[in-house]
């Protein structure tokens, strides 16, 4: 089998890849069956980022904190349990941001789309789903949209619903929001289209996040699901993603 080796740059993510290398060889990442990643969620959505268009799937072996994407790290048997691995589809989402100078950016993001105030003034934000204004002002300290992988993230922490894998859903989660005091976000259609539309810029900043990617100062936010894109994550059984989002729902 050939394999690509990525790792993250901390000590413990290099000692795991020298070994693996030493174990395996390895082949130049666009030469390889499969990528492994080595690290912890962080590099994982890194790793998946820079897949893009190759078609080639990820396998994650966690040398990081969390590692909720990735597998346990195990260097014996390795293209056994890659051989025997589940994949996993991911779809990412699409942003298009037009800021107030009228400069128009565009990112994909693995788990969420987010906007957040950037002064001291709360974010006031109309949101359209499908050409339809569903909520005229939204009141916060920002909103997100997330996919069923990115629910367990920052999704989660934002009090927004976990999404089985295969549901089809996204989520949109508002972040300490203060009028409507009680809302707690909406579940949509994978279909759907969001636009979100800031209120005052001038006066309420609001810079948005495609995980990483960060847009200063926007007026207008397009988010959407991107099915033109596929990332195929691959899982030993036993760590199966789709078995881990369903027990984060019964966590303590």
């Amino acid at each position: 089998m050939r394999l690509a080796f990525v790792s993250a740059s901390t000590d413990e993510a290099s000692e795991a890849r020298d070994t693996l290398v030493a174990r395996y060889g390895e082949v130049p990442a666009d030469q390889a069956e499969v990528v492994v990643a080595l690290g912890g969620d962080g590099h994982m959505l890194e790793t998946l980022r820079g897949a893009i268009g190759s078609g080639k799937p990820i396998y994650g072996m966690n040398r990081g904190t969390v590692g909720f994407l990735m597998n346990a790290f195990e260097p014996d048997d390795l293209p056994a349990r890659i051989r025997g691995a589940q994949p996993v589809t991911l779809y990412p989402l699409r942003m298009r941001a037009t800021c107030r100078d009228g400069s128009v950016t565009e990112g994909l993001a693995i788990n969420e789309v987010s906007l957040f105030r950037s002064s001291a003034q709360a974010a006031k934000i109309r949101v359209h789903v499908d050409g339809v204004i569903r909520m005229e002002e939204l009141v916060c300290d920002g909103v997100l949209v997330s996919t069923p992988a990115g629910s367990t993230a920052y999704n989660l922490s934002a009090h927004g619903p976990i999404i089985p894998l295969g549901a089809d859903i996204l989520a949109l989660t508002p972040i300490s929001a203060f009028r409507p005091r009680r809302w707690r976000g909406a579940l949509l259609p994978h279909s759907a289209r969001i636009l979100f539309e800031t209120i005052r810029p001038e006066k309420r900043p609001v810079n948005a996040v495609a995980d990483v990617m960060e847009v200063k100062d926007v007026v207008a936010v397009e988010v959407w699901e991107d099915r033109s894109v596929k990332l195929t994550v691959l899982y030993d059984p036993e760590h199966n993603l789709e078995e881990r989002v369903l027990m984060e729902q019964f966590a303590p």
